[in-house]
């Protein structure tokens, strides 16, 4: 049976999108609600969010009943952390600010085994099924996906050098960080923002490489058209709360109370 990460590469190699959303709640308990909605994949934030390597082990695990892909996005370029995380079985690294190609070639040396790379050789891991899988280790340095973000002015300067390193699968644009590093901090949404990014996405079309993007439901037909195939549709913490939000507005118009 083929990898989830080996799905996911396919799917991009064939110019399909795939659709996903973000999990930042440290629990198992919405990851299992969410597990059997049919989303290509989720990505499980260890930059901003309270999390762990023993919290996404057991996120791992709930995700992993479904064909959902389990995608990490690890809070720096630490080869530990790198390391951590594909050991407990993540089908794809989310590395932020990716800034040049010498990084991104380090990242993926991080990811691989020797001789392609320096990841170190664990034998009880989550990733091998605790070693009953021992084709694991001539897969992973092929089956490994690595998601890059491009989050600043010098990230897209280098985008072409960034897309032409092998391991790279996915250059993935940070609206948030790139509009607060071009002048528009909060401003993701800005027409000059979103204008630069939309270029860095069809430059990535052009070098043969897949792009990726964090948007609202009502961005998603602009990016698409850009060209991009990655797209994370919110969070479950702004369903959550755009969902309690709205209720609360709903009663209160209805019913008088709470403005």
């Amino acid at each position: 049976m083929e990898s989830k990460s080996v799905v996911l590469k396919r799917k991009l190699r064939e110019g399909k999108p795939v659709f996903g959303t973000f999990c930042c709640l440290p629990t198992y308990q919405t990851v299992e609600v969410i597990a059997s909605s049919g989303f290509d994949f989720v990505v499980f934030d260890v930059e901003h969010s309270p999390s762990n390597p023993s919290l996404v082990h057991m996120q791992l695990a709930v995700l992993a009943r479904c064909a959902t892909a389990a995608v990490v996005r690890i809070a720096s370029h630490d080869p530990v952390a790198i390391k951590h995380y594909l050991d407990l079985g993540a089908d794809a690294l989310m590395v932020p600010n990716v800034d040049t190609a010498e990084q991104a070639g380090q990242i993926v040396k991080y990811m691989r085994y020797p001789p392609q790379g320096v990841r170190g050789f664990g034998g009880s891991m989550r990733s091998s099924d605790y070693s009953r899988d021992q084709s694991y280790y001539k897969r992973a340095n092929d089956e490994v996906c690595l998601m890059a973000q491009i989050e600043t002015p010098t990230a897209l300067k280098n985008l072409e050098e960034i897309c032409a390193v092998d391991g790279v699968d996915v250059v993935f644009f940070g609206p948030n960080d790139f509009a607060a590093q071009t002048g528009f901090i909060g401003q993701s949404a800005h027409p000059e923002v979103i204008d630069k990014m939309q270029g860095g996405m069809r430059r990535a079309r052009a070098a043969g490489r897949a792009s990726g993007i964090l948007c609202g439901e009502a961005q998603v037909e602009r990016y698409r058209q850009a060209g991009t195939q990655v797209i994370a549709v919110g969070s479950e913490v702004g369903l959550l709360v755009r969902g309690a939000d709205d209720l609360v507005k709903r009663l209160s118009a209805a019913h008088g109370g709470k403005a």
